[in-house]
């Protein structure tokens, strides 16, 4: 069993899946996030979506940070991972603009004082107000903010993002072909609308890269920070602290750093690609919980996907596998690896997209391919040689 599966937490999410599985799938079924009849307009060219997400176990990272360092910024980092895991989901779908945004914060009293919570929903503004710079309109509709220390051991941030979107507009996967080539775009690096490097992690797999890469000092020093039935030989196993430095070209960043970069939104690409190129979008992958594995839940057919063209592994998650001994095939599992998002379209339209993406900064290249196959695959080519996922 992998120390992943160890700490009780999973990739693929099966519990999950099946404790909703009675429930309405919404209009579209291989679409990446579920749809409803326009419920709130009556409108049946329309539909409503809502969606929740937030920035996960990366609050933890981003308390350890502060109590070391004394950082209270590092939390308007965790109010852009919240919101950006909710509109990247909904950027899949075709949806970029005019959305509604209600925050939900969950605290202990007793170890989040007011300044974290003013940092975060400020933080949560502050982004809002410079995506409005590039065109994405989100409006932020308050939210709850609750003292449920008994409940919650540090802080939990979370959102739902709702919206209300044209039919003719959305992107629903159910066009993705054999011939589709696969555009992915890089999770690192700094795009233009960025402040500095983004190591590229986002807000996945952080149960994991906290405890493979930080020390015992942390279960030491800070034991409101784990779950404390855990056994001590999966907790905080790594070598370091949140302030030691590495090496990533040429610059020195903080191990604390480089795990708390916030969440890469794409959605300044996405408001040019699907305003200007709606009609080359076959489908739209969000790679978060479950990497690169992630398209193979929104095939509308048995088809063989082929990644033989991936990004370098960014730095972040080579220190992660050198501290926790992971192989490839979990580590492609569980994180981005290099590109958290990927359209399906033509070869054609590829070159364009990717102009389209170097004008903003972000690295994007064709990754792989989609098969007419007779079962359901998914092939990489990686660092470690060819590894293969069955369905």
């Amino acid at each position: 069993m992998s120390l992943y599966a160890q700490r009780g937490v999973s990739a693929q999410k099966e519990e999950v899946h099946n404790a909703i599985k009675k429930l309405d799938p919404g209009l579209y079924a291989h679409a990446f996030c579920k749809m409803y009849p326009d419920f709130l307009g009556g409108d049946d060219q329309w539909v409503n979506i809502s969606h929740a997400d937030g920035a996960g176990t990366k609050s933890i990272l981003a308390y350890l940070y502060w109590k070391e360092t004394g950082d209270v910024s590092v939390w308007k980092g965790i109010a852009q991972d919240a919101v950006a895991m909710n509109i990247d989901d909904l950027l899949c779908v075709g949806v970029y603009n005019n959305l509604l945004f209600s925050s939900t914060i969950d605290r202990n009293k007793k170890l989040i004082p007011g300044e974290v919570i003013e940092a975060v929903i400020n933080g949560t503004q502050e982004f809002f107000d410079e995506l409005k710079s590039y065109g994405v309109h989100i409006h932020y509709l308050g939210g709850e903010t609750a003292d449920v220390g008994d409940v919650v051991r540090t802080i939990a941030v979370n959102g739902t993002m709702t919206a209300r979107w044209p039919k003719n507009k959305l992107v629903t996967n159910q066009n993705i072909a054999s011939g589709n080539v696969i555009v992915g775009f890089a999770s690192s690096g700094q795009a233009n609308y960025e402040k500095e490097y983004n190591s590229g992690l986002g807000s996945n797999g952080l149960t994991s890269a906290r405890h493979d890469v930080l020390s015992k000092y942390y279960a030491d020093q800070y034991p409101e920070t784990f779950e404390n039935s855990l056994s001590r030989d999966v907790v905080y196993i790594g070598k370091n602290k949140m302030t030691d430095e590495v090496g990533v070209n040429g610059k020195k960043y903080s191990i604390g750093k480089l795990l708390l970069s916030p969440t890469r939104t794409y959605a300044p690409l996405m408001k040019r690609l699907l305003e200007e190129h709606f009609e080359d979008i076959t489908g739209v992958i969000h790679c978060s919980g479950g990497g690169q594995t992630k398209c193979m839940k929104y095939l509308p057919q048995t088809f063989k996907i082929v990644k033989d063209n991936l990004f370098e592994v960014p730095p972040i998650f080579q220190l992660i596998q050198q501290n926790s001994g992971a192989d490839a095939k979990e580590m492609y599992q569980v994180f981005n690896m290099g590109h958290r998002l990927e359209i399906f379209t033509s070869e054609k339209a590829a070159a364009i997209i990717i102009e389209v993406a170097a004008a903003l900064g972000i690295e994007a290249k064709v990754v792989g391919r989609v098969e007419a196959s007779d079962k359901k695959e998914l092939e990489l080519s990686t660092y470690a040689g060819i590894i293969r996922y069955e369905y």
